[in-house]
């Protein structure tokens, strides 16, 4: 065991004997100021290496470097290791405070993608985890009717969760390798592509049972193609009744691109059922007073009620995300252009087609007359 001295300029670390570094600093001149870091150099029972920064104190230095030399002699190795004392849960906060965290715009969905993993390992010891358990996780998961996508969204925050720790040496390299064994389930992004739309009968059947509080949600996904995280953090401020649009920010949306939605007139009767008493400052969508955030539960039951398969696992069954395409399909058959429809959605995969391409908010609410008009005519062949 030994302890290292970090010079200030390059970060090299040497023997704490030295009194210049290679790179010409004369050391003990920053000893006296205080800035120079200590670490101690340790191996573990196993034989591998590991190195620990201790703080700017030369004393603590020594007092953490006898520490570690009884904890090896007692064969208290996990004793010596920082993640053995450290749940996921406990990882997970501090990871999630971190400024540099904080300020990712997928921020929202970072934390989401951790929490479920927390679901299974919150209360594991991070230094414990082995791949096998990892893997799994992937079985539960599909089981459970999770997409391939879904799992390895999971899996990869918690891996980067586990980088940054690494990286911050609050773990062992051990930790980082059982999450680098596990392979991704979905090999090929169009692979995970679906093209289940829903018909004008089950989405009434759908939503005839569902509760009074999911109704306006499940309108609002089939009537705009917006997506569930932009229709659960609506607020009334961006809602437009007057002119008849739903305006949404940079922020709001996963492409980081402002765009304006259009309202249909059976959703505006249901936006209108809620609106009353409400600030602008209020959610759209709330269930006792508090912001929705998983309503699979609730269109899950309401799907079996109604007789429509329910899962992307399950033969012919739906999911929220469905709505997504089932608007975009039904606006093409309703023959409204595709420059139009990209410009409700927010899908920028043209980019050409976009750049030579203008849409501005009347050719939005044409399309929405035009989408109107052929969900009337399917309603009207349907009965």
């Amino acid at each position: 065991m030994a302890i290292l001295q970090e010079c200030p300029i390059c970060k090299n670390k040497q023997t704490v004997k030295k009194k210049k570094c290679k790179c010409g600093v004369e050391l003990d001149k920053f000893k006296k100021q205080g800035k120079i870091r200590y670490w101690i150099n340790f191996r573990l029972p196993a034989g591998k290496y590991r190195r620990e920064y201790v703080s700017n104190s030369i004393e603590d230095a020594k007092a953490a470097d006898g520490k570690r030399k009884a904890q090896k002699k007692e064969g208290r190795i996990f004793d010596m290791l920082p993640e053995s004392k450290i749940s996921f849960n406990e990882l997970s906060e501090w990871y999630l405070n971190l400024i540099s965290t904080r300020v990712l715009k997928y921020y929202k969905d970072l934390k989401n993608n951790i929490s479920s993993f927390n679901e299974i390992f919150g209360e594991a010891l991070v230094g414990q985890i082995t791949p096998e358990e990892l893997r799994e996780y992937q079985i539960r998961r599909k089981n459970e009717g999770y997409a391939d996508s879904y799992i390895d969204k999971h899996i990869g925050a918690a891996r980067t969760m586990i980088n940054r720790a690494f990286e911050n040496d609050k773990i062992s390299g051990d930790c980082l390798k059982s999450f680098r064994l596990v392979k991704r389930l979905l090999k090929n992004s169009r692979a995970n592509a679906r093209d289940r739309v829903l018909s004008s009968d089950e989405y009434e059947a759908v939503f005839k049972n569902l509760p009074l509080h999911l109704k306006p949600i499940w309108a609002m996904g089939y009537y705009t193609g917006m997506r569930f995280d932009e229709i659960v953090s609506l607020t009334w401020d961006k809602i437009d009744f007057k002119y008849g649009f739903i305006h949404l920010e940079a922020e709001d949306t996963k492409d980081d691109e402002k765009r304006s939605v259009p309202i249909l007139e059976d959703l505006k009767k249901q936006l209108c059922k809620i609106s009353q008493g409400q600030n602008d400052d209020n959610y759209v969508f709330l269930y006792r007073g508090e912001a929705l955030g998983d309503i699979r539960t609730g269109l899950k039951k309401a799907c079996e009620k109604a007789n429509v398969p329910y899962g992307r696992n399950v033969k012919n069954g739906i999911t929220f995300h469905d709505l997504r395409h089932t608007f975009n399909t039904n606006m093409r058959k309703a023959g409204v252009a595709d420059s139009v429809i990209m410009g409700i959605t927010g899908h920028s995969t043209r980019e050409m087609f976009d750049r030579y391409d203008t849409v501005d908010s009347e050719d939005k609410k044409n399309g929405a007359k035009k989408l109107s008009s052929f969900l009337k005519t399917q309603k009207d062949e349907s009965t």
